[in-house]
């Protein structure tokens, strides 16, 4: 009972004609109902690996090479409901990813009636079930040492931790801001249920006598460690020279500014962190007033970049996107987790060129330029009272260092800025709710 839009297969031939490479092709969609009223469009991101075992990013309009079909045995019975899901999971594993190609293009229409999963997916329990069964079945053949649950708006994969848990060192630098540097780091001795960490407090410059009497005070602690560096404040310079004191396999950057929420952040973030491909990882964090501070960053937005969902309440997002685990392009620096050997193998953040802004971002695109994926997951949360030491881009002398800043992304990473693959040539760069864009930029 599904639809094809009427130039779907003259899109899907343009791209094999034009590609000689694909392998997988897939497109955008919305639904449709008894009276053809169209609504619900999703238009998706790029091949984004992390979304799509969050839930099936494929569906019905998936186009596959029938050579690689037959190789891995087509549909298989078992999975009912989730045929496509498997059928998807098993097909991956046995091509390049840069060869799944997206059409951002409405090319399917999802029919709605009351006994579809496009209506309600309490319709199908069973679909939701076979789904989880086929990820779990991947994971088995290609001995992943994870679960996979259904989970309110798709699928939630649990990674296990090593047993010899690596140490992981977090980095928070700090000009005095007694009360936000002290709550921040309580909330981490107090909330973290992984016991393998270090912090590493980078005094710059403090002269508060509170502060530097609170400072004294946290070094009690066997796992903190305050290390003084009296130079001009450079953000990028403060965490570099931090890593190389850094005794962990694993950094976290943290803002002096972010208070815990979630006691599991620490091991979800680094749960992903270790997975093999994986560059970046971030958290979902909230303001102080319960609204949505960060939910992964979108090139672009606003002529330089924006956070998905920011403003939001509690809430799934787009398609579930504020709930799920995906791909972003980027995530904040205010709080992220990487192996110290990959920060090392992208030369760390960029001290010369982006001083105090942007060198996060930046982090992220030179990760994904050497061929890393990087992680936001909405199960590690935290609070961000942001920009409450620093302040905001708010002078005349800040807008013009940030100015310059934007400029040398732009300049770096031009591509990402014209069409980040995280998002979608049909969503708004005005504003970070994933409104529609008018015209489509595709």
């Amino acid at each position: 009972d599904d639809l094809l839009a009427q130039d779907a297969l003259f899109f899907v031939a343009k791209t094999i004609v034009e590609s000689n490479s694909a392998a997988l092709i897939y497109s955008d969609e919305d639904k449709i109902d008894e009276n053809n009223i169209r609504s619900d469009p999703y238009f998706k991101p790029d091949w984004n690996y992390e979304l799509f075992l969050s839930h099936n990013l494929i569906t019905h309009l998936g186009v596959y090479r029938k050579d690689i079909v037959d190789k891995i045995g087509g549909f298989r019975k078992g999975f009912e409901g989730a045929q496509d899901y498997d059928l998807a999971l098993r097909f991956i594993d046995c091509i390049d990813p840069k060869n799944i190609i997206h059409i951002p293009k409405v090319l399917y229409h999802w029919r709605v009636h009351n006994e579809s999963t496009a209506k309600n997916s309490d319709a199908k329990p069973y679909a939701m079930i076979a789904g989880e069964k086929a990820i779990n079945d991947r994971f088995l053949r290609l001995k992943i040492d994870a679960v996979a649950k259904h989970h309110k708006f798709g699928y939630k994969v649990t990674y296990s931790i090593p047993k010899n848990k690596p140490l992981v060192s977090i980095i928070i630098p700090t000009k005095n801001a007694h009360d936000l540097v002290k709550k921040c780091i309580e909330s981490i001795l107090q909330k973290t249920d992984y016991n393998n960490y270090e912090i590493l407090l980078i005094d710059n410059n403090s002269d508060d006598l509170d502060s530097i009497k609170f400072f004294k005070e946290i070094e009690k602690f066997p796992n903190v460690k305050v290390f003084r560096d009296n130079r001009p404040f450079n953000y990028s310079q403060l965490n570099n020279t931090a890593v190389e004191k850094a005794k962990g396999d694993y950094v976290a950057l943290l803002n002096n500014d972010i208070e815990v929420i979630s006691d599991n952040w620490l091991t979800e973030m680094l749960s992903y962190a270790i997975q093999p491909g994986v560059g970046v990882v971030g958290a979902k964090l909230w303001y102080p007033d319960n609204t949505l501070q960060h939910g992964g960053v979108i090139l672009g937005i606003g002529g330089w970049a924006g956070h998905a969902h920011k403003s939001f309440i509690e809430s799934p997002g787009y398609v579930g996107r504020m709930a799920l685990v995906s791909n972003f392009s980027a995530v904040t620096g205010a709080c992220m987790l990487t192996s110290k050997k990959i920060y090392k193998e992208l030369g760390g953040l960029n001290s010369s060129n982006l001083k105090v802004a942007c060198s996060d971002v930046d982090l992220c695109l030179k990760a994904i330029k050497k061929g890393y994926r990087n992680v936001f997951t909405p199960y590690a949360e935290l609070y961000h009272h942001e920009s409450a030491t620093r302040g905001y881009e708010d002078t005349d002398v800040k807008k013009r260092r940030f100015k310059k800043e934007v400029a040398y992304m732009k300049e770096h990473h031009a591509e990402f800025f014209e069409n980040d693959p995280a998002y979608n040539p049909n969503l708004t760069l005005d504003a970070e709710d994933f409104s529609l864009s008018w015209p489509p930029r595709f």
